[in-house]
């Protein structure tokens, strides 16, 4: 026991421990009652919280703050308050956060202190250092003195200096608002405030006034308005320039750039102290302002190449030596190189990579010019002078090169002077390489670069001043040389296998079609060739697919290999190994064992250091754990204590999954354990795994029945379920005879003497000789026969009576070998001694039955019942999927490796932090009840797909008093909307989730201080108090039941029962949850139904905290605002406001959900912090590991500690349809297997949003848990991780803990999140971290980083672009006649080598699926894996993920372009409705519609005008997986649509479809009303991109015009004419067609009303016009009919692109007269297109059957658990009958 003060005695039993009541005091408290720490609160019985709070008392002799009247109460806090003007409540705060974090790490210290009641020095020492690394870390790097001052004076004075210290950084950090995003800037306020702390703790005089010095800010308010309001305002006005996020980002200063400027000195002469408002650092002006520090984040394309130029310039070299080599044309690589020639010509990589380097600096210069100032001005020489020494190298390389050929050229052979000219060649390349090489040294000894990069010695700075600018993250990266070599192998492997597939069977192939086009002579073009007769553009195309495969395979080999390697480390860390319930049964006694040794803290009187001995007992009683080796589970019997404690938390699982309607009443009593009583002598296993073992050993003890006893016993023994069985079964049946038997008659005696014998018989080893095993199965039957007479409400004894005699005759008479006399048997105690006793009135005056309140009774009575009945296996215990999943994979994660785990009072404090805006709370009932269009309610499609968790919702409201299923709307309706918002992804199951913890650690604490007879007291109580609730509605014994006993509480009836009080203290001392509803406040004002659901989680969840953001309104337009803090007071019955900080403006500059996290993490406690997302869930049994995987913290991965730990998670909305299935199935693999690996062996993982938790004092000091600029960091969690291993922290993952996570389950849905994503992603190519991370991590972490981040979406842009430039390669060649010729001339290369190529880009889909079909197969195993694989395939998975390819080609492309990234709210509802026609248009029709109509058309020209599709066989083969792309783009949105082919939908959607096209729109309408809002707001992206995003946009729009001047030189009328003139005179067709359009809407609006006759007289003379052009070019040309329908194919596509063109250039042409012609023309275009997509649409749905297999496909996952699917698309009559 340790010397803390123990707490007070336990109180009576029997019913839950509340929470004392506090004593009522003026001001609200958190966690704490700080103010009063003679209260009677739980956590104040802890010494170490009184020792914190007195050495914050202990003001002793400091100066007492002027003009403001000092209390003896207060303290440091206040005293620090008082000088430097903090508020009121973040004075209190900090106080709170302050001593509960010292406690806390009291708590922890090892070894424990001698004296509990005063606060350690070393815990604050270890504090200290901790919170205020940083800030040393940034005066080293600036080269100034810390103002932390500690001196070796008296130690009092020292730690209450160490504690000011602390306490000031605290209160600035609680204080800072948004500036916590910029923790430089905070080191900078810090360091000038700590220098004033000193000079007033020095008593120093001011030279001013003569006076002891005061601060130079102090007074109300002071710091918020004098030091935190200047800079927020200017951080504000830098927002403002955004424009809302549209301005470039060069044009204003973010997050990021304010911190930087403090990274340099110029901080300190240009802002002082106290700072200078009028320094330029806050001015706006253009003029004057200080303009972006330390990167300028630029639009462009080039941004991928200059973050990640090492990548490219390996890829590029390699390219251009494999070109070199394969173009010798040998068989084998090496073969070229013993040729000179070729060795000489390698060496124009040489000039390549110069020139490589010429771009990179140009880039750079290019793009950071606006860096350039006069403070920097060696930042633009360093910019001059490197373009100047790249380009001088590639010109001494080209003049060398140059040599070396004119000297062989003249000698006509290799001669020494041609040799000596390729070894200065050589000299010139070695110096050229010496950064290189020095680079490769310092990366095989990374510690002596960590060394160099982090030490701050001005000499190093100049000498590395060339490579790269000084900047305070990034330095030091390097890891240990274990993990070096790791992944260094990795993607030597990776590399190796791309480098020979690109070269063998990518670049060698094309060389001979290459050469064969290149010596083509005399082609005969079929159109004006531009470019003479070299067929060199014929070559570039035909290169350019298999360059830009080139480029991006290293993808799917990264792909192959990280499958392979993820699923090997999932292996060894024994993933999977339990997959399901059976193999559950079968290690469930190891399992017991191993939950003990996990979960129960190990003994504390081991030292806190681990010495290797303890790792190594530790890793040995694992192994022999996972393996059954020796006696490692010890048998656990229930005389042990270790089988209550494995009781109480199994129970306590069980009990929470039948609290969330996981299992039913029965399944309850199937799977828990319960605890001893009727002493029974071992463990009594849980039923479900003890069934049928009684009816086996019953026939093993028939067949043995001569044999020994030692014999059969040892072969029940084999099994110990079946062991356990027989012994439970016949010590039950003993208590219950003896029980039912009135104690003290003759009959009970007789009985006691009968199993007195057996016993006897059994300890001598005589039994099988004694009694006929073959009498068993009739003893059997009689006894069942008893249970059953027994379990009947309305009891007939003489039933009962006539059981026990024919029992009492079988045992005496039958079941003994040897025959007894009555006599002998009188003698024994047998038989009655009266003799006028007949044996036929035995038993009848001796039967009591116990009382019907007796609930233990029963309980134990069914358990019995169960056993000696049970025929079946019972694996389908429990049934419901999720149950067993979660079971499985928790008795699994026991068997993995995981830190043990310490007591609650010594573990690391955490806090969970959940940011919500104004997503559902809880659903409403009209939400649940009303039936949307296809005439469904929620409540029925949730019945419907959680069939079984609604028949057990149903059995538990009836269990608790429901009589009528009616109620369920009335009394039992909150009850009914918690059960659908629990299927939800609502906030009220995200709280219920994270409640968990707080509930595990109150078990968790409870257990670790109750001693054994708490545990074995405790359990009997549960059981007789708990089996209450069991016993109303089960086996008929309904009636017979007390209605009292139905309404407890089930939660009551857990380990809660047993709790002595201080549980509760120290489970809030541990844990905090904050949800920062940053509009509750809002809500609340209106009377928002939010408001009062959030109320209603406060109340029901003790631990839970609201932070919001409340506005006050003073004056007309004075606003101030404020972050408050609230909770639920549980004595006065309302909420309380605890704290209320004020703001220096509004909260939201940047993007809202960062914003949101940072104005609550000043209320979050503890060491930790884990960031839950809105859409997460959590369950019981894995909050129970929370503590373990807290341990993490302490352990070193690598040579870093982690300050991230990665969880897994669970998508656990798969079953929703198959769409939900597939986008689960892809994020399940992406955060197990993919996260896996990121983290080891590559050490490049992130943060994405998941369930991680930080290291809180780590992440509070370094900016935060994200970064907020505008739309930059709109991907804001990822920034969290760049920060993270940019200041040199650890991400490591976890996967023996997971906590639950909703994903989107409709197309739309999932589309608007890729879409998020991917635009997310295209911002981060702009980043300042990504560049940072591409250039400081060494060559192999950069690539794993590059193809795990960015580079998976570019490289998915780039297959894109693969199709688009083979098919139009393709184009070209067809119609340009290169086709034809090459065909005739070159047979033997009959497909150019290209279907090879192209058939690549079908593999793509199935290598991004290897990662799941890996991941699958481990935990489910290899066959389950590959069918899930199958029936994905026939449920058109396939089409699905093509499609999203497009979405994230689409958004990426026209982000990193354009711009206009933005937060995409997806809903997170249930998909059941039919979306229409015109909302999947408006959505997909530029991101996929248009692309996927482009290529078909291209597919179709091609097939037409192509010599080589003449051959059936070699089209299909060439273009099939294009026109799948073609296919699933255009298909996917009716495919995934519930109703999709639904012919009256069809035709419904038909005219809403024209109704919005030809909608005349308006002022305010919006774009789901009318087309042209639409069109104008597809074209948003146009007016914020800058000068080069509308030009490459104008060239890329120009390729439409192609199919014009290929098409028209193929039509008849030309008559082979290959003259330009043909193409300029085709350009009247189009300004004809124009002017038709234009007269005809001319004459609509001039006549169309009210001349109609003039209006048909127009429309008349243009039709005959237009007849009589057409007869009379058939008469005197060479024109034919079809030339009318070809030329529909060259000339539509031309309009398009001069539509495209002309909204680029809206600016000019939107005042003139044309722009209301291109509107008209675009509404056409779009209604044209719109009519393309449909036909296929109308053509299914047409079709009879195709509706009903589109529902199959879309809901089968729902089909194959036994539902109707169908009966909810139709049946809209079936809402009534619930």
């Amino acid at each position: 026991m340790s010397l803390r003060q123990r707490p007070l005695p336990t109180r009576g039993r029997g019913e839950a421990y509340e929470p004392p009541p506090q004593p009522r005091f003026e001001e609200p408290f958190n966690i704490i009652p700080i103010h009063n720490l003679l209260t009677d609160h739980p956590s104040l019985r802890y010494p170490e919280v009184r020792a914190a709070a007195a050495a914050l008392r202990a003001v002793g002799d400091l100066r007492k703050p002027p003009f403001t009247p000092w209390d003896d109460g207060m303290d440091l806090m206040d005293w620090l308050g008082l000088f430097f003007g903090f508020q009121h409540d973040n004075v209190r705060n900090q106080r709170e956060h302050l001593v509960l974090h010292l406690a806390n790490s009291q708590m922890r210290h090892q070894p424990p202190p001698a004296d509990v009641d005063v606060l350690q020095p070393a815990v604050l020492r270890n504090f200290r250092r901790k919170l205020l690394q940083n800030y040393t870390c940034w005066c080293s790097y600036l080269g100034r003195k810390s103002n932390v001052r500690l001196s070796s004076r008296r130690d009092f004075d020292l730690l209450r200096r160490e504690l000011l210290y602390v306490c000031l950084y605290l209160l600035i950090w609680g204080e800072a608002a948004n500036i916590r995003f910029a923790p430089e800037c905070l080191c900078y306020i810090y360091h000038h405030m700590a220098m004033e702390l000193n000079q007033v703790l020095d008593d120093y005089i001011d030279d001013n006034t003569g006076r002891p010095f005061l601060p130079s800010i102090s007074g109300e308010n002071a710091f918020l308005n004098h030091v935190i309001t200047p800079i927020y305002k200017t951080i504000k006005e830098e927002a403002d320039r955004s424009r809302n996020g549209t301005a470039p980002h060069s044009a204003w200063r973010n997050y990021d750039d304010i911190n930087e400027y403090f990274w340099s000195r110029r901080c300190f002469q240009r802002l002082k102290w106290p700072i200078n408002v009028g320094s330029n650092f806050f001015s706006t002006s253009q003029d004057k302002r200080v303009g972006k520090t330390g990167f300028v984040e630029q639009r462009t394309f080039w941004n991928v190449f200059r973050s990640f130029d090492r990548l490219w310039v390996l890829l590029i070299l390699f390219l251009q030596a494999s070109i070199i080599i394969a173009w010798a044309d040998v068989e084998n690589p090496w073969q070229a190189l013993e040729n000179r020639g070729a060795q000489v010509e390698l060496l124009t990589v040489f000039i390549t990579w110069g020139g490589l380097r010429f771009l990179q600096s140009v880039l750079d210069a290019g793009t950071q010019y606006s860096l350039v100032s006069k403070e920097t001005v060696w930042l633009g020489v360093r910019m001059a002078l490197k373009s100047i020494v790249a380009v001088t190298w590639t010109i001494v390389f080209g003049v060398l090169y140059g040599r070396i050929w004119s000297q062989q050229n003249s000698d006509g052979r290799w001669s020494n002077e041609a040799n000596q000219r390729i070894i200065t060649f050589l000299w010139a390349a070695f110096v050229f390489v010496i950064p290189e090489l020095l680079a490769l040294a310092l990366f095989i000894l990374p510690w002596i670069r960590n060394v160099i990069e982090e030490t701050d010695w001005m000499i190093l700075y100049l000498l590395t001043w060339w490579f790269h600018t000084r900047i305070f993250v990034g330095r030091g990266l390097r890891e240990g040389l274990i993990n070096n070599i790791k992944y260094t192998l990795f993607w030597i492997v990776v590399l190796a296998s791309k480098f020979s597939f690109s070269y063998f069977l990518q670049i060698k192939p094309l060389v001979a079609p290459t050469k064969a086009l290149l010596n083509l002579r005399g082609v005969r073009y079929n159109w004006h060739e531009f470019f003479g007769n070299s067929n060199r553009v014929a070559v570039i195309l035909l290169w350019i697919p298999v360059v830009l495969i080139y480029l991006m395979d290293l993808q799917i080999w990264y792909s192959i290999f990280s499958s392979v390697v993820g699923g090997a480390i999932g292996l060894f860390s024994h993933l999977g190994e339990i997959r399901n319930i059976e193999q559950l049964r079968l290690r469930f006694q190891f399992f017991a064992s191993a939950l003990q040794f996990n979960l129960m803290p190990k003994d504390q009187t081991t030292s806190s250091t681990a010495t290797l001995v303890h790792k190594l007992r530790d890793a040995i009683h694992r192994l022999k754990l996972r393996y059954g080796l020796g006696q490692a589970y010890k048998k656990i019997e229930s005389s042990q204590v270790e089988a209550t404690r494995f009781a109480l938390i199994w129970n306590e699982i069980i009990i929470t999954m039948r609290e969330e309607d996981l299992i039913s009443d029965l399944e309850l009593e199937l799977t828990e354990l319960p605890p001893n009583c009727w002493q029974i002598r071992v463990i009594r296993w849980p039923c479900f795994l003890l069934c049928n073992e009684l009816l086996l050993a019953m026939s093993q003890a028939g067949e043995l029945g001569d044999a020994p006893d030692r014999r059969l016993w040892y072969k029940i023994c084999k099994n110990e379920y079946r062991r356990c069985a027989v012994i439970e079964a016949y010590d039950s049946i003993r208590c219950l005879l003896l029980e039912i038997v009135k104690h003290g008659t003759e009959e009970n005696s007789i009985v006691t003497k009968l199993f007195k014998e057996i016993d006897h018989y059994v300890q001598i080893e005589k039994f099988t000789g004694a009694y006929r095993t073959t009498v068993l199965p009739r003893i059997h039957a009689q006894l069942i026969y008893l249970i059953e007479q027994l379990m009947v409400p309305k009891k007939d004894t003489s039933k009962v009576v006539d059981v026990l005699q024919a029992l009492y005759e079988l045992s005496v008479r039958e079941f003994p070998r040897v025959k007894k006399s009555i006599g002998e048997l009188r003698q024994e105690g047998l038989a009655p001694l009266n003799p006028t006793t007949d044996a036929g009135l035995l038993f009848e005056n001796a039967v009591q039955f116990p009382d019907v309140d007796d609930a233990s009774f029963y309980r134990q009575l069914r358990r019995l019942q169960k056993i000696l009945t049970s025929r079946d296996s019972m694996h389908n215990v429990p049934k419901n999927l999720e149950a067993r999943r979660r079971i499985a994979f928790f008795s699994n994660s026991l068997f993995m490796n995981m830190p043990r785990a310490t007591q609650v009072e010594k573990m690391t404090a955490f806090s969970v932090l959940t940011p919500y805006y104004d997503e559902e709370v809880l659903y409403g009932k009209e939400m649940l009840r009303s039936p949307n269009e296809d005439g469904i309610s929620t409540l029925f499609y949730l019945q419907k797909i959680y069939e079984d968790e609604w028949e057990n919702f149903m059995e538990r409201m009836r269990r608790e008093g429901m009589q009528d299923d009616n109620d369920i709307w009335t009394t039992k309706a909150r009850d009914l909307r918690l059960w659908a918002s629990y299927r939800g992804q609502t906030l009220s199951r995200t709280v219920r989730g994270m409640m968990y913890y707080y509930r595990a650690l109150k078990m968790l604490a409870f257990l670790d201080s109750a001693s054994e007879m708490d545990l074995q007291q405790g359990s009997q109580e549960i059981a007789s108090l708990g089996s209450l609730n069991q016993n109303s509605g089960l086996n008929g014994l309904g009636s017979g039941m007390p209605p009292a006993s139905r309404n407890l509480n089930r939660a009551r009836s857990g380990v809660s029962l047993l709790y002595k009080g201080p549980e509760f203290g120290c489970a809030l001392m541990k844990y905090t949850y904050v949800v920062a509803c940053q509009m509750y406040g809002n809500h609340k004002g209106k009377g928002d139904h939010r408001a009062n659901e959030i109320l209603y989680l406060m109340k029901n969840n003790e631990a839970l905290r609201v932070a919001y953001v409340d506005e006050v309104y003073l004056r007309r337009e004075e606003v101030e605002y404020y972050s408050v803090l609230v909770k639920y007071d549980q004595q006065l019955k309302k909420e309380v406001e605890i704290y209320r900080i004020r703001l220096p403006g509004p909260l939201k500059l940047g993007e809202g959900k960062p914003e949101n996290q940072n104005h609550a993490i000043i209320f979050t406690r503890g060491d930790a912090v884990q960031t839950i997302d809105m859409n997460q869930d959590n369950y019981f049994e894995e909050a129970l590991k929370m503590r373990n995987l807290l341990e993490e913290f302490k352990t070193s991965y690598g040579i870093r500690r982690a300050t991230i730990l990665g969880v897994r998670e669970n998508i656990f909305t798969g079953s929703v349809s198959s769409l939900a299935w597939f986008m689960s199935a892809q994020e399940m693999s992406f955060v197990t297997l993919g996260q896996r690996v990121l983290a080891n062996p590559l050490k490049v993982r992130m943060h994405y949003g998941h369930p991680d938790v930080f290291d809180r004092f780590w992440f509070l000091t370094r900016g935060g848990i994200s970064k907020a600029s505008r739309v930059i960091n709109i991907s804001e969690d990822i920034f969290a991780g760049f920060n993270c291993t940019l200041r040199g922290g650890n991400v490591t993952h976890h996967e023996y803990i997971q906590v639950g996570k909703g994903r989107d389950v409709g197309l739309n849905q999932i589309s608007m999140f890729e879409a998020k994503v991917a635009s997310g992603n295209g911002e981060q190519v702009m980043s300042r971290d990504v560049y940072r991370l591409g250039h400081r991590l060494d060559f192999f972490r950069m690539l794993s980083f590059f193809f795990t981040s960015v580079g998976s979406f570019f490289n998915t842009m780039m297959v894109v672009l693969t199709v688009y430039t083979f098919l139009w390669g393709r184009l070209y060649l067809a119609l340009s006649g290169i086709e034809r010729e090459a065909m005739n001339n070159a047979s033997n290369n009959r497909a150019l080598g290209a279907i090879l190529n192209q058939q690549f880009i079908i593999q793509i889909g199935l290598f991004t699926a290897l990662p799941m079909i890996v991941e699958n197969s481990l935990e489910h195993g290899f066959l389950p894996a590959v069918w899930d694989f199958l029936t994905m395939q026939l449920q058109l998975a396939s089409l699905f993920y093509t499609f999203s390819m497009g979405t994230r080609t689409h958004f990426f492309g026209r982000t990193i372009l354009h711009g206009g990234a933005k937060y995409r709210a997806t809903g997170r509802g249930f998909v059941v409705q039919h979306k229409s026609f015109a909302e999947n248009y408006r959505l997909y029709a530029r991101s996929h519609f248009v692309k996927a109509i482009e290529l078909g058309v291209i597919l179709i020209v091609y097939a037409s005008r192509s010599y080589m599709a003449k051959n059936t066989f070699v089209y299909i083969a060439m273009t099939i997986s294009s026109w799948f792309l073609v296919v699933s783009w255009i298909m996917s949105p009716f495919v995934f649509n519930p109703s999709g082919f639904d012919w009256l939908n069809t035709v419904y959607d038909f005219y809403d479809f024209m109704n919005w096209i030809w909608y005349s729109g308006g002022v305010f309408v919006k774009a789901d009303q009318s087309w042209e809002t639409w069109w104008y707001e597809e074209q948003d992206h146009l007016r914020t991109t800058g000068l080069w995003g509308k030009l490459l946009e104008v060239i890329l729009d120009l390729r439409f015009f192609f199919f014009q001047y290929g098409i028209v030189y193929q039509l008849n009328i030309t008559g082979r004419n290959t003259s330009i003139t043909v193409y300029l005179l085709s350009w009247i067709y189009m300004v004809v067609a124009v002017a038709i359009y234009v007269v005809m809407a001319y004459a609509q609006d001039k006549y169309a009303a009210k001349e109609h006759i003039y209006y048909r007289l127009i429309q008349f003379l243009v039709i005959m016009l237009t007849i009589l052009v057409i007869v009379l070019l058939l008469q005197f040309t060479n024109f034919i009919f079809l030339d009318l329908v070809t030329s529909l194919l060259a000339f539509i596509p031309t309009g398009w692109g001069l539509i495209l063109i002309a909204q680029v250039l809206r600016p000019f042409l939107q005042s003139t007269v044309v722009w209301e012609t291109v509107v008209a023309l675009a509404r056409l275009y779009d209604m044209l297109l719109g009519l393309i997509v449909m036909a296929p649409l109308a053509l299914l749905s047409w079709m009879p059957g195709f509706q009903s297999m589109q529902t199959r496909i879309l809901f089968n996952e729902a089909f194959s658990r036994g539902l109707q699917i169908s009966r909810i698309l139709t049946g809209k009559n079936s809402n009534v009958d619930m």
